[in-house]
């Protein structure tokens, strides 16, 4: 069995991790593009760990202008085992209260014009999102969360739109009959490039505001984000320090760690070699393999 190394995807309110030790930011370099900003490298006892700002130190990137796949391409590229993404989200469930977390496991994609995949002509892949987390990493995020004293709801599903202005109240209240748990502007691509990587996923979302649905109420503003963000803030680098602390000393396999094994569809002499070059780092291990 191999090591862990955790990769941790800090959204709003993260953007840093506590108590690693030999820490350092390197910059990688992908054939996608730059990553959001350089990431930071470092362990924690027997755990690697690398830290990805995903809005960029200083919150300085747009959601539609996250570049996705070399976020994910970068986490790869340093050896990341498992992904734990970390998202400000707003609520469409009146129990999903500002301050409590929320570990997805859902999304409905309602993003537009996102590059989705690392594939494509010259090298198909289909992998399947039936289940787009990990059961896994998400159990042990639970558990970190709550250790870090947030209330904390297994499952949900996330409405990942576009923004990046917030919704109507319509299509707020549309959402909430699709059953739809809470809404964020980040989680698409991210995670379906994940699964493509072969990487281990997990979300928690830290609710800050209730949306705009509820009858009576002001709507949804920066201000009113950023007051909550403090708050979560704290707990979301409490359940980092727990879940990295609590991780088993060996990491077991996943099937996630292959996925790409019952994915690839182009003949191996179709494939385009300059498209292959592109996926040393996401899709090296299944494209080395014997067909």
């Amino acid at each position: 069995m191999a090591g862990w190394t955790i990769g941790i995807i800090g959204g709003s309110g993260l953007y840093d991790v506590e108590g690693v030790e030999d820490g350092r930011w390197v910059e990688v370099d992908t054939p996608w593009g730059p990553p959001s900003d350089a990431l930071y490298q470092g362990r924690m006892g027997e755990v690697g760990v690398v830290f990805l700002p995903r809005h960029g130190r200083g919150h300085r990137i747009a959601p539609s202008d996250l570049n996705a796949r070399a976020n994910i391409d970068a986490l790869k590229r340093l050896g990341v085992t498992d992904v734990l993404a970390i998202s400000s989200v707003g609520s469409l469930a009146e129990e999903r209260a500002p301050g409590t977390f929320t570990i997805v496991d859902q999304f409905i994609d309602r993003t537009k014009g996102r590059p989705s995949s690392f594939f494509g002509t010259g090298m198909v892949a289909h992998v399947s999102m039936a289940d787009p987390v990990c059961p896994r990493l998400s159990a042990l995020a639970a558990d970190a969360a709550r250790a870090g004293g947030a209330v904390t709801h297994a499952g949900g599903t996330y409405l990942a739109m576009e923004g990046p202005q917030f919704s109507t109240r319509a299509e707020s209240n549309l959402y909430r009959l699709w059953g739809c748990d809470v809404i964020g502007m980040t989680a698409m691509p991210e995670a379906k490039l994940a699964r493509e990587a072969e990487l281990p996923y997990a979300l928690v979302g830290m609710v800050t505001d209730y949306d705009c649905w509820r009858a009576g109420e002001e709507a949804v503003d920066v201000t009113q984000v950023i007051a909550q963000l403090t708050d979560n803030a704290a707990k979301a680098r409490a359940l980092v320090v727990a879940l990295l602390k609590g991780l088993p000393a060996e990491r077991p396999a996943s099937p996630i760690d292959t996925c790409l094994d019952a994915a690839l569809i182009t003949a191996p002499h179709a494939r385009d070699p300059a498209v292959l070059a592109k996926l040393d780092a996401v899709a090296g291990r299944a494209l080395s393999s014997p067909p």
